[in-house]
C-alpha cells in the first residue's frame, strides 16, 4: 500500500516512535508533515507549548488550523494526546473542540486526551504578558500576548493551576485558584492600575468549561504512552514552534517559553529518550522570523515581500506578517545537532518559482573573519553577522500544483533540493510544493 510504503520508505526503519520538530523558528509547515505521517500512526501527542502554535492544514481544499488538538485528529483511528508539558487555555481549548465537532472532524471523544498534569492558563496570565510586551517598547520579544510565558513561570515557582484542578469542587478549585493568582496580581499591581479579577466568575467559567473538557480528562498520560509503545503502537511526537525559540537553546531571549527540541518529547512526556528513534525535521525552502529578533539572512526589501506574498507568510495564530530571507545551512545544520535530526521534510518550495538565481547561506563573516559554517549562539555576536552566500540557479517560471513525484519537478528545482542536501548532510526525504496533502513528494536520498 502507498502509505504504508510512506514512512517506511522516509525514515528507513520500522521505529517505536518518530518526533517531527521545526529546524527554524517555528512556522516551517510542521502541520502538514504531522497530517502525511499520521497516516499510519496509532498515537499522536503534542507535547510542549500552548494555543500561540498554529498548526496549518489544507484538505481537499479546505483550510484547517488547530492551535492545541495534535494535527493527527483528521484520521478516526489515530488516539490525540496533549500532553503534561503543554499548557492549556480552557477557553481556547473548548472552542477549537467544538468547532472540530461541527466541521465532522472529531466525531468520537475517545479520539482525544488531555494530561491531568497540564497547566492552566489564566486570564491573569493573558494580562500580564500582554502588559510586558507594552512595557517593553523597543525591547518587546514578540510574543503572541497568549499567556504563555507566565503559565510556564507559574508551574515553575510551583503555584499553577493543573488541568486536573478545575475538575475539583467549588470550594476547592477557588483556594487553588485564589493561591495561584495572589503573586500575579501583586506583580500586576506594580506594572499597572489593575483592579483585579473575580476569583468566583473565574471558578465558575472553569467549571463551566470543565464539564465539556471531562471526556478527555486522563491521569496518566505516561504509563499510557509506555504500555502503547510496550504494545508495538506507533506513536508520533507533534513539537510547536521550532528549534531556534527553544527556551536554552534558542536566540535567547527572543524564544517560547518551553524547550522545542526532539529530546523534550520524551521530557515532557514521560518516557524514556530511547524510544524516540526517527527525528524528522522540519525547514522551508526559504526562511522565516515572527516576532523579535536577529535574523542574519533576513531580506527587507523586494525579495523578502515576495517570499511574504508568494507564500503566505502571516502569523496562522495572529496573522502578523512574517519577516524573510533566504535558507540559511549554518542554522540547519546546527539544528541537527540539537535535535538529532535524522531526515528532513523541505517545504515550500514551489514559493522559490520566478526567481533567476536563488541565494544560500553557507556561511558567515564576524568583523571580517570567517566563522567556519558555524551559527554563532552569542546572540550580540549573530545580530553583527554577514551572510555569505553562494548563488544557486533558480527554477524560472513554473506551475508546481501538478508534481505528483520528485522526477516531476524542473530539473534546477531537483538541483536545489540535492544541493542543500550536500551542504546539511542529512537526507530530504520530502519535498511540499503546496499546501495540499497530494502536494507532498517523497523521495529516496543518495
Amino acid at each position: 500500500m502507498r502509505n504504508s510504503a510512506i514512512i517506511g520508505a522516509l525514515s528507513g526503519n520500522e521505529g517505536i516512535s518518530q518526533v517531527v520538530v521545526g529546524a527554524q523558528w517555528g512556522d516551517e509547515g510542521k502541520g502538514k508533515i504531522v497530517d502525511i505521517f499520521a497516516i499510519e500512526s496509532d498515537i499522536v501527542i503534542r507535547h510542549q507549548g500552548g494555543d500561540n502554535a498554529g498548526h496549518t492544514l489544507v484538505v481537499n481544499g479546505e483550510k484547517i488550523i488547530l492551535h492545541l488538538v495534535p494535527s493527527g485528529i483528521m484520521y478516526p483511528k489515530a488516539t490525540c494526546v496533549i500532553g503534561p508539558g503543554v499548557v492549556i487555555n480552557p477557553e481556547s481549548l473548548v472552542k477549537e473542540i467544538r468547532e472540530l465537532k461541527r466541521r465532522g472532524i472529531l466525531r468520537n471523544d475517545s479520539q482525544l486526551m488531555i494530561s491531568d498534569q497540564a497547566t492552566i492558563i489564566l486570564p491573569i496570565d493573558i494580562i500580564i504578558d500582554q502588559m510586558r510586551e507594552k512595557r517593553a517598547g523597543k525591547g518587546k520579544i514578540g510574543t503572541t500576548g497568549k499567556g504563555i510565558g507566565p503559565a510556564y513561570e507559574a508551574r515553575a515557582s510551583r503555584s499553577a493551576l493543573l488541568f486536573r484542578d478545575i475538575f475539583l469542587g467549588p470550594q476547592e478549585l477557588k483556594e487553588k485558584l485564589v493561591k495561584s493568582v495572589q503573586e500575579k496580581t501583586a506583580l500586576l499591581l506594580q506594572l499597572c492600575e489593575f483592579t483585579g479579577l473575580a476569583d468566583q466568575q473565574m471558578v465558575e467559567s472553569l467549571l463551566a468549561l470543565s464539564e465539556e473538557l471531562a471526556p478527555y480528562r486522563e491521569a496518566d498520560i505516561s504509563s499510557f504512552v509506555h504500555k502503547s509503545i510496550m504494545d508495538g503502537k506507533r506513536i508520533l511526537f507533534e513539537g510547536a514552534q521550532g528549534t531556534y525559540l527553544d527556551n536554552l537553546h534558542g536566540t535567547y531571549p527572543f524564544v517560547t517559553s518551553s524547550s522545542t527540541l526532539a529530546g523534550n518529547a520524551a521530557i515532557s512526556t514521560g518516557i524514556s529518550p530511547q524510544f524516540l528513534t526517527n527525528i524528522v525535521g522540519i525547514c522551508k525552502a526559504y526562511t522565516t522570523r515572527v516576532g523579535e529578533g536577529p535574523f542574519p539572512t533576513e531580506e527587507l526589501g523586494d525579495i523578502g515581500t515576495l517570499l511574504r506574498e508568494h507564500g503566505g507568510e502571516y502569523g496562522a495564530t495572529t496573522g502578523r506578517p512574517r519577516r524573510c530571507g533566504w535558507l540559511d545551512i549554518p542554522m540547519i545544520r546546527r539544528a541537527c545537532m540539537l535535535n538529532g535530526i535524522t531526515e528532513i521534510a523541505m517545504t515550500k518550495l514551489d514559493v522559490l518559482a520566478g526567481q533567476t538565481f536563488i541565494n544560500v547561506c553557507v556561511n558567515y563573516e564576524y568583523r571580517g573573519k570567517s566563522l567556519h559554517g558555524v551559527f554563532p549562539t552569542d546572540l550580540e555576536m549573530l545580530k553583527e553577522v554577514k551572510p555569505v552566500y553562494m548563488k544557486v540557479p533558480g527554477f524560472g517560471e513554473f506551475d508546481f500544483s501538478k508534481c505528483r513525484k520528485f522526477e516531476d519537478l524542473p530539473n534546477a528545482a531537483q538541483n536545489y533540493v540535492k544541493t542543500i542536501q550536500e551542504l546539511i548532510g542529512v537526507p530530504i526525504t520530502i519535498v511540499s510544493v503546496g499546501a495540499d496533502r497530494e502536494s507532498t513528494l517523497f523521495r529516496q536520498a543518495e
